[in-house]
């Protein structure tokens, strides 16, 4: 039984060239019967059937091209019978035919169907055959995007973090930007936010020793990010520590952790406190200044500023982002396959690091937030592919569109964030594969932009977001996982099947 095919459109968005004054030609259809069918989360079957009409219609043109063309010894040129030239060239005809009636099939197909896959169908041509009698019959299994119909998206109400920033604000950044060049010393006393502690860690779960790392150096902030775990309490549960005294850390392990079975558990940490120091930050002298194009104090702190501005703006756009798609993907309960999910993890992840970096973010940050991000990352990409679906459908609905202007204005703008040649960057995006994510980010954002134009704001004040210290020290032993790596296929051992 054929079921309604899903409504698709290529992942990437099709960048517009200009119109062109001449009309197309119309195609001439071929005769062909689609039956699709769903066969799994957002998976199709499709079986194709082209009538032999067609097929035999392009067989004999092929061989009476041939008969006029061919060379064959014994014969003047174009003199040859058609017997002779019919087995001769039997082979190369077919297999002509074959590509010409695949293309055509298959290109009417995405155009009765609307069938735009999510990735490349498992067809492979050189397994398919024309038969000497009877209609050619083709089939495949295919990823398709989910049809569903969308919410309302227009006139939502949203809250809108703002913040004003102190010159304790401004003294806290400069301490941190400092800090990349200072000095560990000795410190007296208890352990406060931004001071260090060594210690060696005993990591546990279920009463069971997991890991273990001797004289390790962690920054106290209000989150620790280990390799494979997080711990989220980090400053609460060491401020006020003293060398020669333990404590216990909660961490939760994100899906790269060793062992599978704690993926998204939470193991303890005992550390025992060897030594406690702060650190001694540089002068702020002319040869500092001069490495951020500054000739004052003043100067770098207005930077500081600049800087503090341009990561509000991104925590707004992520706040209010996070608002509108929490609304209008409320009701996007369909499922999505693990394979894709896994395959698009990687992208999910690499621009979330891109807006951050372009947002000012310091690398140390970055890496932490990532192993945030990683935590759960199937459930993370699987939210975000639903977003990318439904953006993707109201760009479609508001008829809105890319051009190579956009792409290169976008290009010019992360040229600058990054100090490097537009050129470059391209080259890059090319290079790694990443031109198609730049042109279906930009899309996004346009469709995006028209929610918010006819949004309601609120704005709230908000406090200064909890910081955030990394090591590259894993909490549990062993080689880590990739959760964005695709599992092997499991090898069928039934002989009878």
């Amino acid at each position: 039984m054929t079921d309604e095919s899903a409504t698709m459109t290529p992942d990437a968005p099709v960048i517009e060239e200009g119109a062109s004054g001449d009309a197309p030609e119309a195609k001439k259809k071929i005769k062909q019967s689609v039956d699709i069918q769903d066969i799994g989360p957002c998976k199709k079957h499709i079986k194709v059937t082209v009538l032999r009409e067609d097929i035999e219609k392009n067989i004999q043109e092929k061989y009476k091209e041939l008969v006029g063309e061919s060379s064959i010894p014994g014969f003047r040129p174009g003199k040859a019978p058609r017997k002779i030239v019919t087995q001769r060239f039997r082979k190369d005809v077919f297999d002509k035919v074959k590509g010409e009636i695949l293309l055509s099939s298959l290109d009417q197909l995405a155009e009765d169907f609307d069938v735009a896959p999510l990735s490349p169908p498992n067809l492979d041509p050189a397994n398919l055959f024309i038969p000497e009698e009877g209609d050619f019959v083709y089939e495949f299994d295919v990823e398709v995007r989910p049809h569903f119909d969308l919410p309302e998206y227009k006139s939502l109400k949203l809250r809108r973090p703002i913040r004003t920033f102190s010159e304790a604000d401004i003294d806290e950044e400069q301490k941190k930007i400092l800090s990349q060049e200072g000095q560990l010393v000795p410190k007296d006393g208890p352990a406060e936010r931004g001071d260090y502690i060594v210690v060696d860690m005993v990591t546990t779960f279920a009463g069971e020793k997991v890991g273990e790392a001797p004289e390790i150096t962690l920054r106290i902030d209000d989150t620790m990010s280990f390799k494979d775990g997080v711990a989220t309490k980090f400053g609460e549960q060491v401020i006020g520590v003293k060398a020669g005294e333990k404590r216990n850390v909660d961490i939760s392990m994100t899906e790269s952790v060793s062992n599978p079975q704690l993926k998204g558990q939470t193991i303890l940490a005992a550390l025992d406190i060897k030594d406690v120091k702060r650190l001694r930050l540089p002068e702020m002298d002319d040869l500092f200044l001069e490495r951020y194009e500054c000739k004052t104090i003043d100067q770098f702190r207005e930077k500081i500023r600049l800087v503090l501005d341009r990561r509000l703006e991104y925590a707004q756009r992520q706040s209010i982002r996070e608002q509108v798609l929490a609304l209008i993907t409320s009701s996007a309960t369909w499922e999505l396959p693990q394979d894709l999910l896994r395959r698009q993890a990687r992208n999910a992840l690499s621009r979330r690091v891109m807006e951050m970096k372009e947002s000012g973010i310091s690398e140390d940050e970055i890496k932490g937030r990532q192993r945030m991000l990683e935590r759960d990352v199937l459930s993370t990409t699987a939210q975000s592919m639903k977003e990318h679906f439904v953006l993707q459908k109201i760009a479609e609905q508001e008829k809105l569109e890319i051009d190579h202007g956009d792409v290169d204005q976008e290009i010019d703008r992360i040229a600058e964030v990054y100090k490097e040649s537009p050129r470059r960057i391209r080259a890059q995006l090319e290079r790694d594969g990443q031109l198609e994510t730049l042109a279906a980010q930009l899309i996004e954002r346009k469709a995006l932009n028209r929610i918010l134009e006819t949004a309601e704001y609120e704005d709230v004040a908000t406090d200064r977001d909890g910081g955030m210290a990394t090591v590259d020290t894993q909490a549990v032993q062993g080689e880590m996982h990739d959760p964005t790596a695709v599992p092997p296929a499991v090898e069928d051992t039934n002989p009878e099947a």
